[in-house]
């Protein structure tokens, strides 16, 4: 038996906390010493890049927070835009780096004290990135020299580094451990594939090769998602996240104005924000989520800012959203009722993947055909606690 002890579990109160298997770990700590929710994280996002990568073909990242990614992508192409709002203008961006910009830059009020989850080889850009960002730890398969040198200086040297052994294969029986009872299950070793677009009720049945890809990653995400669990995506990312709901119109309302903010953030009169020079990153996110929420500025905030900021009105924001087209999203588990179709046409969502089989089914795709939206029974369910 191989073991490592942790600093402490979930809480620090939750001493002593250790993690073991029978063999070898599937994974080496490089440097840092991690804790219990920093492997809960690591090891729940690992599956999610694996599964992207074979999926896409592309290098795949996620940004992981208390066991549910705030953000996951696959290494598509930044535009002048996006690579502004995610504070990655100017830099080298390697296929591997632009996975997990794109990643952080979903919700990056979520990210903030991420773990980075990569599912290539962490080169110099990546590390580069990330040592910039307020992050607490990494996981890759492997890393070059330069990487791992410039990881191991972020955080007084105690930035936490894991290098997964991308060959290691799960036992197909799980346990744990709720209150002295164990629970067995086989793993949800369910594929993602071509497969869940088959049974299109709609009458709009076309998928575009952007919005399969979309759909694919909006449902591997949710596998790997506290449920119940709604994902939005666009461009090879995710753009909104809604997590552990105990309502799914809830989860499409929360990850619908997650995208919604992630749409806005590209809007020019908040590209133009006055920000002053030496402004830190997370303050931005902080005064941009605040702008976006249409609070009022106190003094503090105003001092972020050479000029008082005029707000963005509700008409600006509508005119800007109805440019928001083209979005995918999934749900964990089938739509029990239209609201959630109603609410997923505001944030320009054309494409849908969800498992199908409630008693209103004929009201969901009624309320798609209405918006001629192309939506998928993927009969699986994807539930993840």
């Amino acid at each position: 038996m191989n073991e490592l002890f942790l600093k402490y579990g979930c809480n620090p109160n939750q001493k002593p906390a250790r993690v073991f298997v029978e063999g070898d770990l599937p994974f080496e700590v490089l440097n840092g010493r991690p804790g219990y929710i920093n492997l809960l994280d690591a090891l729940n996002g690992w599956q999610l890049v694996s599964e992207l990568r074979e999926a896409t073909g592309l290098p795949a990242a996620a940004s992981f927070k208390h066991v549910s990614p705030a953000g996951a992508a696959v290494a598509e192409p930044l535009d002048d835009v996006l690579k502004k709002i995610y504070f990655a203008e100017g830099i080298e961006l390697s296929e591997q780096a632009t996975a997990y910009v794109r990643a952080r830059g979903a919700d990056r009020m979520s990210s903030y004290g991420d773990f980075a989850i990569l599912s290539d080889e962490c080169d110099a850009p990546t590390a580069n990135y990330l040592k910039r960002e307020v992050s607490d730890g990494v996981i890759a398969p492997s890393y070059s020299p330069e990487a791992l040198e410039i990881l191991k200086s972020k955080r007084g040297g105690n930035y936490l580094v894991l290098k997964m052994n991308p060959d290691y294969e799960p036992p197909a029986v799980e346990t744990k451990q709720v209150f002295g009872v164990t629970f067995e299950q086989k793993r949800n070793d369910i594929k993602i594939s071509d497969a869940c677009l088959e049974d299109v009720p709609t009458q709009n049945k076309n998928f575009t090769p952007e919005a399969r890809r979309d759909l694919f990653i909006a449902l591997i995400t949710l596998k790997y998602t506290q449920s119940n669990s709604v994902c939005y995506t666009k461009g090879g990312q995710a753009i909104g996240i809604g997590a552990g709901q105990q309502s799914r119109v809830h989860c499409t309302r929360l990850a619908g104005n997650k995208a919604d903010y992630w749409f806005l953030r590209q809007c020019p009169k908040v590209l133009d924000l006055p920000f002053k020079k030496g402004v830190k990153r997370p303050d931005r996110d902080n005064a941009i989520d605040v702008y976006l929420g249409g609070e009022t500025f106190n003094d503090s905030w105003e001092n972020l800012f050479t000029v008082k900021p005029a707000p963005l009105t509700a008409d600006e924001k509508i005119s800007w959203l109805e440019n928001l087209r083209g979005v995918s999203l999934a749900s964990d588990a089938f739509f029990p009722f239209g609201d959630n179709i109603e609410r997923a046409h505001l944030s320009g969502v054309e494409f849908i993947a969800q498992t199908g089989g409630s008693i209103r089914d004929d009201n969901v795709i009624e309320t798609c055909d209405k918006y001629n939206i192309a939506m998928a029974f993927t009969h699986i369910r994807l539930f993840h606690h």
